[in-house]
């Protein structure tokens, strides 16, 4: 290392393809470093000043070199601003505790888009969607095949892999709610701590093959049979929970799923569209009470 000084500084960056292949790549991670600190690391101010360079279009990307391009390009405006704060990211999502990572992209292969914790120092890139606070019963339910379903059936693609988006996958899904009924309360903890337990059973799988990545447990060909039989109790679990028949294939369980979306979205849509009857009502008053238009004499 260059500078063994600003190792402190130097943290595991994790992007989708890092975190299902075991590879790591390293990030500059300044936002607490005070200037003094900074100037006394040469090397890091001179990365800190190419930064601020690039943000303001005066040199090209690694990229963009790679492919021959040397000419100067216009930045949008937001970035030639964040070329005044060349230490902060353009994303600022630094996890302080342990996170659920979820790959934005995964093989359309895969019966399972491998999900699973890091932890800091690890700064996740912009192809890791992220859950703060998550526990086994949020692993449970994103790597459930009836969340599995949902994805393949209504996310999006990129060329033919799956791709994991908030707004359109994660914000929609009809989450199962076990929550307080006083005659079912002790029932339904007994439900959340057996799908716990199940979802448990699936990390644990995963620790009896330490020196293989995601990408080799979740290869369909290659997957251990202790890992396919822990997802397949939890995926049973998870689907009596959505409803008490078996479900004959991930079809149904899309269908399922969009009648609860249905019965979950009705009372959102109603008032909505009560909002838009009241202001109708109200620009009619409005109209009715304004002096009536003449012709000049």
């Amino acid at each position: 290392m260059q500078e063994p000084a600003a190792a402190r500084f130097i943290h595991p960056y994790i992007g989708s393809e890092e975190f299902i292949n075991g590879d790591i790549r390293y990030i500059l991670a300044l936002q607490d470093a005070s200037p003094a600190a900074l100037r006394a690391l040469p090397h890091v101010m001179d990365r800190v000043h190419r930064v601020a360079r690039y943000r303001r279009g005066e040199i090209p990307s690694r990229k963009a070199i790679d492919r021959g391009e040397r000419e100067r390009r216009t930045r949008s405006p937001g970035t030639v601003l964040l070329a005044a704060t060349p230490t902060a990211y353009h994303v600022n999502v630094i996890p302080r505790s342990p996170f659920l990572a979820i790959p934005e992209v995964s093989s359309e292969r895969r019966d399972y888009v491998p999900i699973g914790w890091l932890e800091p120092p690890t700064i996740p890139s912009n192809l890791v969607r992220i859950i703060e606070n998550a526990d086994l019963w949020d692993f449970a339910l994103i790597t459930s095949r009836m969340h599995m379903a949902w994805l393949r059936n209504i996310g999006g693609r990129l060329e033919s892999r799956y791709r994991y988006s908030i707004g359109i996958v994660y914000n929609p899904f009809p989450w199962l709610q076990i929550d307080a009924e006083r005659e079912r309360e002790r029932e339904r903890e007994r439900e959340r701590e057996r799908i716990c337990t199940l979802a448990q059973a699936v990390l644990d799988a995963r620790a009896n093959h330490p020196e293989s990545t995601l990408a080799d447990l979740y290869d369909p060909d290659a997957m251990p049979p202790d890992l396919r039989r822990a997802h397949r109790a939890l995926d049973q679990a998870v689907d009596r929970l959505y409803r008490k028949e078996p479900f004959a294939s991930d079809r149904e369980r899309v269908e399922h799923l969009f009648m609860l979306y249905e019965k979950l979205s009705a009372p959102v849509l109603a008032a909505a569209a009560a909002s838009r009857r009241v202001r109708r009502r109200r620009r009619f008053s409005a109209g009715e009470i304004a002096p009536p238009l003449t012709a000049p004499e």
